[in-house]
């Protein structure tokens, strides 16, 4: 289950790329700019600006969806699979649209390999992402091997909130590791993101001994990472990530990026019914993201970047 493909994306790894999202995330961070990747199922969108007042073709259809003078209620529970894929074909206006597209392995192959001449003049390549693309191991890891063995570089966006068994079966398929380090402190990421940071640790610890290349990515989220402490740590556990002792040893996970946190995804919630937790604003503290450089730049082996 995949909800989009993005061509010519330029800042997902090296050069140009082609973006697969999957959907399926065993986290709920409230910050997410694509909530409607957290089911694995098809997620049901609705802009209630595009809905027609003397249109009840969905209503016709579908037992879950009624209309009030105030519009369209509509019981996201009670909808079936069956029901959900047949009301973005009966909206006239698209005004309810179903984010989630079922493909074959084929098919998405196809898709990914339309754009090698461009990978190949940019030494670019195909970015897994999502959602949480580790979700679907089996099917990553059919695309990740099918696309190196025609010369295609392959990354792959994840938190590793996964067991470790779907790692070890896409590792040695992917060439690039995006990886969310979000906080340090275990306590404070389940009350956020609802999920176990010793996991994702010890994966990462794990997964440094074996990877070729990992990026590390920090958003940082008003209220939950802003502060100089909590970014500190970040960056001393990512220095750490060495998995022979020596200090000089770890050349795969040099390079750890900060995102700023920006809100261009809070409409979707809106179109998803799910509330929004977070700022309403994007983080201006700019003087906390030269910190951080500078702190890197003296006290680990980190590069850091700043990413817009």
């Amino acid at each position: 289950m995949f909800f989009n493909i993005q061509r010519f994306s330029t800042h997902d790894g090296d050069g140009i790329r082609t973006l697969l999202f999957l959907k399926g995330c065993s986290l709920a961070c409230p910050w997410c700019q694509n909530p409607e990747s957290r089911s694995h199922k098809h997620s049901l969108l609705f802009d209630q600006r595009s809905c027609l007042d003397d249109c009840d073709l969905c209503v016709q259809m579908c037992p879950a969806i009624t209309r009030t003078d105030k519009g369209l209620t509509i019981h996201r529970q009670a909808i079936t699979e069956q029901q959900l894929i047949a009301l973005e074909k009966v909206c006239p206006t698209q005004a309810l649209t179903v984010c989630g597209e079922q493909a074959e392995a084929d098919a998405l192959f196809e898709q990914l390999m339309k754009d090698k001449a461009f990978y190949d003049q940019s030494n670019g390549g195909v970015t897994f992402s999502g959602g949480e693309p580790l979700m679907q191991p089996a099917l990553v890891a059919d695309l990740a091997q099918r696309l190196q063995q025609v010369g295609v570089s392959t990354a792959i966006e994840t938190c590793l909130h996964v067991p470790w068994d779907n790692i070890a079966k896409v590792a040695p398929f992917i060439d690039c590791w995006l990886l969310d380090l979000k906080h340090t402190d275990d306590d404070k990421f389940l009350q956020w993101a609802k999920g176990s940071l010793k996991r994702i640790k010890k994966n990462l610890r794990q997964l440094s001994g074996i990877a070729k290349r990992i990026v590390i990515r920090v958003p940082v989220v008003p209220g939950f990472n802003d502060t100089q402490q909590e970014l500190q740590s970040i960056l001393d556990f990512a220095a750490g990530l060495n998995p022979s002792g020596d200090s000089n040893a770890n050349e795969n996970c040099r390079e750890l990026h900060l995102l700023p946190y920006h809100t261009l995804g809070i409409n979707k919630y809106r179109l998803l019914d799910m509330p929004y937790f977070c700022s309403d604003k994007p983080l201006n503290n700019p003087e906390l993201l030269q910190w951080a450089q500078a702190y890197a730049s003296e006290q680990t082996p980190l590069n850091v970047i700043v990413r817009g």
